[in-house]
């Protein structure tokens, strides 16, 4: 059973940012129709405590929003008084949190990334990918591009990103690599270069 709860709707625009900020991470950039698409969370449970102004969606969170897909075991939003808040997403025992959009640029151009946690903070504008993190350029199901780290960060405010070896987002000596895999482009074949051969 799925549970559509307002409170979660109501922080679906900044969700759907954290998700959004992803793309830097890679220099892609988002479908933009899917910003005029309705945004739908949905999640077998959700706890609201107006007192703490904390919100738990658990059980299968999904967000879908145009050719945006995330999904993550567990959310927790936190808002503060101005407005402002924290998006934290968990994977589950054996799944991380995944997200998957279209790019534009072409007719088959996706971004799919996953980690075992997601943390975003719209004051800042700051999203980090903890533990395991991966992020994909696609082209079909042709991986162009790849981002590997136990932590990936985007600061958006000062467009600065950050690949580190520890889960802390510090880099320690010894404890690991960060990777940017880059695959060579294929050029398109054209009526010359078949006829040609």
């Amino acid at each position: 059973m799925r549970l559509h709860h307002p409170i979660s709707a109501s922080y679906a625009p900044q969700f759907f940012l954290l998700v959004s900020l992803c793309i830097p991470l890679t220099h892609a950039y988002a479908e933009k129709a899917d910003s005029f698409k309705k945004t739908e969370v949905s999640a077998e449970y959700n706890v609201s405590d107006l007192k703490s102004n904390i919100t738990t969606l658990s059980g299968n969170v999904e967000l879908t929003r145009g050719t945006l897909i995330v999904r993550a075991a567990r959310a927790v939003v936190t808002e503060s008084a101005g407005k402002s808040g924290n998006f934290v997403l968990f994977g589950g025992a054996g799944a991380q949190v995944f997200f998957r959009q279209k790019r534009d640029g072409g007719p088959d151009l996706w971004l799919e990334g996953s980690a075992d946690r997601v943390e975003y903070d719209d004051k800042t504008e700051m999203v980090k990918f903890i533990s395991k993190a991966r992020v994909h350029y696609m082209e079909g199901k042709r991986v162009t591009q790849e981002q590997v780290g136990e932590f990936l960060s985007y600061d958006s405010l000062n467009d600065v990103f950050i690949a580190a070896n520890s889960s802390s987002g510090k880099h320690i000596p010894g404890a690991g690599r960060v990777t940017l895999t880059i695959e060579p482009k294929i050029e398109p074949k054209t009526e010359s270069k078949i006829e040609k051969k």
